[in-house]
């Protein structure tokens, strides 16, 4: 049976007003970090990272920025992740990242470990924090492996009073030690896989991932399955901790990526298999964001056919994901799916709650692979518009109608500085305007809306803009518009469009 779990029991909101408040009344870092210990039973490593107000992906930066500004070796949001559930899960931190983490926090050694890193730690790694300095309530820990102290509180001043065997040959058994951990080091240090190899697996997933914005659907799936394949067979090589959790991280980000490509290809069974097998990648390292967008993705993909389950996953991958553009997106998926199910007051409410996490700074690796895991401003008023449109009323047509063409202005004047635009969503941004404007008896606007639409050669004719196609047709059938040769004509095109695409019968699913 897995270990349990020992959950953060702050919120970051919690955490915020606390270092603001703390720090406005004169206190150190320190004492907000022991504040922090005692308030919410956190770690020190992370107690420390919240009392200097850091994400895992910033202290990664300032570690670089210090420790590797070459470039060699770099140190990642997820393994600072890892680093910091250790003992109890993750990756257990060298000694001189800790050397070096506390040296970032200004703090000593015996700031950043504890009693359960000690216990878990091997002989080595204590006995080198014996001569670095740490707490004095760990003497017994120390003792355990130097011999008994001195009387001092520092590990450094810890004196090692016994030598195992016979002090006859006491030399003899020193120099087989040395040859001992030599030996079992070199195995240690054993590693099939380059900084170089790793890099490159990672720029081919974020390569992939703006690929799959504006690519061939099909190609890009493809490609994905092909550096899916290449990442197995490294993880069938001798790797470091660090590297298994890189690549795990690897897989699940790629998982969510070819959910979202089968998807869109009309296979929404295979698209769910994808999104249970990243979340076994992403609950192996325990990595929260990309539980958050798994939940994101799994939910835009039963909206059509099981809009309860959606707004559930959808509410659930808060608890993952609360800041943001990926919260913002969930945000949006559970207001569209509570409107689907006739409840304005919280699909309203969804759309105000997406507004405000998308203005709370927020940054980890997986938004930082961008294309698929970012919101760009065009793409939240055309979720807002998605989600007003499923509400019945005048008053929210128009409010649709305002929230759609705003998205489409945007759209068509391009991605911003560190946005992308995925060419699905400017498609079904045009057909949910044009499905608005016939429900407002605006006949020739919304012909003139889906002309691009109309171009769109077939394999860009994806799941969720067969779904809407399908979706606005009987507004054209309708009396409004009976015995109008323009909607005769419209919804023939229609039909001959519907019959030549890049996905077969459709199953439900998607955006």
């Amino acid at each position: 049976m897995a270990e349990p779990r020992i959950a953060d029991r702050s919120t970051k909101a919690e955490r915020d007003a606390l270092r603001e408040r703390l720090l406005a009344a004169g206190a150190s870092r320190r004492v907000i970090k022991d504040e922090m210990m005692r308030r919410w039973g956190l770690r020190p490593r992370s107690a420390w990272r919240y009392a200097h107000g850091l994400t895992q992906a910033a202290l990664a930066a300032r570690y670089n920025a210090r420790f590797a500004p070459d470039g060699t070796a770099p140190m990642s949001g997820s393994r600072v992740a890892a680093y910091e559930r250790w003992p109890r899960r993750g990756e257990r931190p060298s000694v001189q990242y800790l050397v070096r983490v506390a040296e970032l926090f200004d703090t000593g050694l015996d700031q950043v470990v504890d009693g359960d890193d000690l216990a878990r730690m091997p002989d080595s790694d204590r006995r080198a924090l014996c001569h670095q300095g740490a707490p004095a309530s760990q003497a017994e820990e120390c003792e355990a492996v130097s011999g008994p102290a001195s009387g001092h509180n520092t590990y450094g001043d810890w004196e090692e009073t016994g030598v195992p065997g016979d002090r006859d040959n006491l030399q003899e058994v020193v120099v087989m030690a040395a040859h001992e951990g030599s030996e079992h080091a070199e195995q240690a240090e054993r590693r099939d896989i380059g900084e170089a190899t790793l890099a490159q697996l990672r720029a081919d997933v974020e390569r992939l991932s703006l690929e799959h914005m504006t690519g061939d659907p099909f190609q890009v799936f493809q490609d994905m399955r092909r550096v899916r394949q290449r990442i197995w067979d490294v993880l069938d090589r001798r790797l470091w901790p660090r590297d298994q959790t890189e690549l795990y991280f690897l897989l699940s980000v790629l998982h969510v990526l070819m959910a979202a490509a089968a998807n869109g290809l009309g296979n929404r069974q295979a698209a769910e298999e994808l999104v249970r097998t990243g979340w076994a990648y992403a609950t192996a390292i325990d990595h929260r964001g990309l539980m958050g967008h798994l939940r994101l993705e799994l939910a835009n993909i039963v909206f059509w056919l099981r809009p309860r389950g959606s707004l559930e996953l959808a509410r659930t991958g808060l608890a993952y994901l609360s800041d943001g553009q990926g919260a913002a997106q969930l945000h949006l998926r559970h207001g569209r799916a509570a409107a689907r199910l006739g409840d304005a007051h919280t699909a309203r409410r969804a759309i105000t709650a997406a507004h405000e996490a998308r203005d709370r700074r927020y940054s980890d690796d997986v938004l930082e692979i961008g294309g698929e895991f970012g919101l760009s401003r065009a793409t939240e008023h055309f979720l807002a518009g998605a989600t007003l449109l499923e509400l019945p009323g005048q008053d929210a047509r128009t409010e649709a109608i305002g929230e759609l063409r705003q998205a489409a202005d945007l759209y068509a004047a391009g991605p911003g500085t560190g946005e992308d635009h995925y060419d699905g969503y400017v498609t079904c941004t045009n057909i949910d305007l044009a499905t608005a404007l016939l429900r407002d008896g605006e006949l020739e606007h919304a012909a003139a809306v889906l002309e691009p639409v109309l171009l769109l050669t077939p394999d860009k004719r994806i799941e969720a803009v067969l779904r809407r196609i399908q979706r606005m047709r009987p507004e054209l059938s309708g009396q409004i518009y009976a015995g109008q040769p323009l909607a005769a004509s419209l919804d023939e095109r229609l039909e001959a469009f519907s019959a030549q695409t890049i996905v077969g019968e459709l199953g439900g699913g998607s955006v």
